[in-house]
């Protein structure tokens, strides 16, 4: 595991030696710099995935080295974490504008300053990423060439390029979020932030605070959160999920919606925003409007650009696409061998219903990369009830040789007895009546690899 590199401004000697001792001792490897032009030469010669940058310092201070920083390419751009000892709500709004990751008070906690430094350092390289992609590949295109894609394709460049806000319908792993990006990416706001929040995780007690922020005073301290909605200023906000909200949240985002603009939990004072908004759902909302359960006028201000996601089981002829594009991803990412797809598993891989839709096709051909050496995936060595079934007509129809048959008895007997034991091979050796060297030395063969 590669150790992140943390760069700590501050004026003062002794919050420097602290802060990277006490970092140090969480496994970063920290260097210091005691002002802003200290830290725009360190950053010249060096690279860093985050900098924790004092605002009041002499000479340059940290919202000027934060506006040098955000300069430079994104490649050689840490995430920056801005840190103060006079909390103000000005000051901590100016900086995120301009780009810093968050704002934490002092005094520093480090299990707040490494949190905050984790998710930072996490979004850093992120970003990182996809600008490889939009520079080296383009950013990765909805695959298929499937009517119904195609049809989604189309209709997300026609209205890509305006600021009407879409809802996007389809059931759970379609790839709406996908679809979201690829709006924001191909919208006059691209340059701007696309910032998501997921509806259906965030406890009810914390997703106000999490939309919209929040500005209490604890101990005396100052606690100056900054809403994802604030920071998805000049870009796009990404509700997904958006029927699990409450109908008390409802109510706020409402009233964002219709003012441009709300009041941070324990605020006295509105914050103007310019988003445009995008919302995701797998639930049907005209019903959930009938049950009580979601605004009809919410709905409304929402559904100005309606978006469908087909399901995978209804593009079947992407699946070959999708499965070998996947297969590539993982096996460049796990540094395997490339591995190709038989016709048979393709017709395995056809023939099942995908609930989980693309993201469940995703998850399997990690486990194939992973899990399987074999460079040909064949349909006995797709985990699922198509593959079987296609197997076992194989073997009613006399097709295939005696020992292509005996093998995938075997493997099949081998699985179940696997899924019986949840992966244990000891136990399941027991199950099989065999020694559990001459039990793992039978999976290898057949391309099965389980748990030690």
């Amino acid at each position: 595991m590669d150790t992140s590199r943390i760069l700590i401004v501050d004026d003062e000697s002794g919050i420097r030696q602290s802060l990277s001792g006490a970092l140090q001792d969480e496994g970063y490897a920290c260097a210091v710099a005691g002002t802003g032009e200290a830290c725009l030469a360190e950053l010249e010669n060096s690279s860093y995935d985050a900098v924790l940058l004092d605002i009041w310092m002499p000479g340059l201070d940290g919202l000027e080295t934060l506006a040098r920083i955000q300069q430079l390419p994104v490649a050689a751009r840490p995430a920056v974490i801005m840190i103060s000892g006079h909390g103000n709500i000005e000051t901590a709004v100016r900086a995120t504008k301009l780009g810093a990751f968050d704002f934490v008070e002092k005094p520093l906690t480090v299990d707040k300053v490494s949190l905050t430094l984790k998710n930072a350092i996490q979004h850093r390289r992120m970003e990182v990423e996809l600008e490889t992609l939009r520079e080296e590949e383009g950013m990765p295109e909805i695959l298929g060439a499937s009517v119904p894609i195609k049809a989604l394709r189309q209709q997300m460049k026609i209205t890509a390029g305006t600021n009407g806000r879409v809802l996007i319908y389809g059931e759970s792993g379609t790839g709406k979020e996908l679809v979201a990006r690829a709006i924001h990416r191909y919208s006059q706001r691209a340059q701007g932030p696309f910032v998501e929040v997921n509806c259906a995780v965030l406890p009810e007690d914390l997703i106000e605070s999490e939309l919209f922020g929040h500005r209490r005073v604890a101990n005396g301290t100052p606690d100056i959160k900054i809403g994802k909605l604030q920071k998805a200023h000049g870009g796009t906000f990404f509700l997904d999920e958006v029927g699990d909200m409450s109908l008390r949240t409802q109510a706020k985002v409402l009233r964002a919606l219709d003012e441009h603009r709300f009041e941070p939990v324990g605020a006295s004072r509105p914050v103007q925003v310019d988003v445009r908004v995008i919302a995701a759902t797998n639930k049907n909302l005209e019903k959930e409007i009938e049950r009580g359960n979601f605004r009809e006028d919410l709905f409304y201000r929402l559904n100005v650009i309606p978006f469908t996601v087909p399901p995978l089981r209804e593009r079947a002829e992407d699946i070959s696409v999708l499965a070998e594009h996947f297969l590539h991803e993982f096996s460049v990412a796990y540094g395997r061998r490339p591995k190709e797809l038989s016709k048979d598993a393709v017709e395995a891989l056809v023939a099942h219903h995908w609930p989980g839709n693309v993201r469940e096709l995703r998850n399997l051909m990690e486990r194939i990369v992973i899990l399987n050496p074999s460079p040909r995936v064949e349909a006995r060595h797709l985990p699922l009830e198509a593959a079987r079934r296609a197997m076992a007509a194989r073997v009613g129809e006399g097709s295939g040789s005696l020992q292509e048959v005996k093998e995938a008895a075997e493997r099949d007997y081998i699985l179940r007895k696997l899924e019986e034991t949840n992966g244990n091979v000891t136990r399941a050796a027991e199950l099989l009546g065999l020694e559990r060297s001459n039990l793992y030395r039978k999976m290898k063969s057949l391309g099965i690899l389980g748990k030690e």
